[in-house]
């Protein structure tokens, strides 16, 4: 019989950690045991899996007795307090919050990307960026064959990238735009900042709080991130991060140099084979990515490619994948798998 594992969700109430849950019933993760870890207020409430029903347990050091993984995703003050406990008491910790991610001793993997890395770890692997997973998915094959000189890149992000009060906004802000109600606006772009716009009907050209360069936090973790997984630390990288009023599905529209010279049949052909991409993009039939259809889908889906007018080795290409999904939970328990298959959990 196969090994099983006694897994830990921390956060798994929240928006990721529903589809993490989803995701290890649907994959047939190998579980022995598990937990499901939240703050003291949440603990003791009743949570369903698998048809069962479990006890929420206050996520403490001493909860990861005994756990041979936990996933995170409860905030970046969770995983920086707990993450290093449960790494002492023998879990592999996979996190998908941001505190980790540029330590220069802490993997960022996406497994079609750097699966390679996972053998460095010490015990913590980070989840990348949900924008930074869909992008690179579609870049390292690219990459390999063509070579990479530039990246630019703007984003079109869902509101369920912050979370499950950004959803419940943007619904009612749309039903009292109908009713033609005053909206307001609470969450968007940054719950803990002063100001707010509403998200119907609009577009926030802010996704996470500025920085002394003039980008936002978002746009910075996509820069450093590719950089760091696509191990091109001298690669240019330009990000504009905009939430758009979509609840699932963030979009991306990315302009990329390649060293190689090449046209747009090079660029087809090397993604119609790329691991986790779907090649989408029959303009005459006007069938090409978007995030109504690719909600709840796994694969990154690229299309619009096209060569720039003006750039010989310039290309456009649109690329589109479940936040949620590829971007969050699928990622992480993949890494698991990964880590499962070489032997490294």
């Amino acid at each position: 019989m196969a090994k099983q594992y006694t897994v830990a969700i921390v956060g798994a109430t929240g928006a990721v950690g529903t589809k993490m849950k989803e995701q290890l019933l649907k994959r047939k993760f190998p579980i022995k045991d598990i937990k499901f870890l939240a703050s003291a207020r949440s603990a003791g409430k009743e949570i369903d899996f698998g048809g069962k029903t479990y006890k929420i347990e206050e996520a403490t050091p001493e909860a990861f007795e005994g756990v041979d993984v936990a996933l995170f995703s409860a905030g970046g003050s969770v995983s920086a307090k707990l993450a290093p406990e449960a790494v002492k008491r023998g879990t592999v910790v996979i996190d998908n919050t941001s505190h980790f991610r540029m330590d220069p001793d802490v993997p960022l993997v996406v497994p079609e990307v750097n699966r390679e890395d996972l053998k460095k770890h010490n015990g913590i692997i980070a989840n990348p960026n949900c924008s930074t997973i869909q992008m690179v998915v579609a870049l390292k094959p690219i990459h390999d064959q063509l070579g990479l000189k530039r990246v630019i890149v703007s984003t079109y992000q869902a509101v369920s990238g912050a979370g499950m009060s950004a959803i419940e906004e943007l619904r009612v802000q749309s039903g009292e735009w109908e009713k033609g109600k005053d909206v307001e606006a609470k969450v968007l772009p940054v719950k803990s900042e002063p100001k707010h716009y509403p998200i119907a009907r609009n577009v926030i050209p802010q996704i996470d709080v500025f920085t002394e360069n003039g980008f936002t936090k978002e746009e910075m973790k996509m820069i450093n991130e590719t950089k760091k997984i696509m191990h091109l630390p001298d690669l240019p990288v330009a990000a504009t991060c905009v939430r758009v009023p979509v609840v699932i599905g963030h979009s991306e529209s990315v302009y990329i140099e390649t060293e190689k010279e090449a046209n747009v049949q090079d660029i087809f052909n090397i993604l119609k084979n790329a691991p986790g991409v779907v090649l989408q993009d029959d303009i005459h039939n006007q069938d090409y990515p978007m995030p109504i259809f690719v909600d709840g889908e796994d694969p990154v889906y690229v299309g619009r490619i096209r060569k720039d007018l003006f750039q010989p080795n310039g290309f456009h290409l649109w690329i589109v994948a479940d936040n949620l999904l590829k971007g969050a939970a699928l990622n992480s328990i993949q890494i698991a798998e990964a880590m499962i298959e070489d032997n490294l959990l």
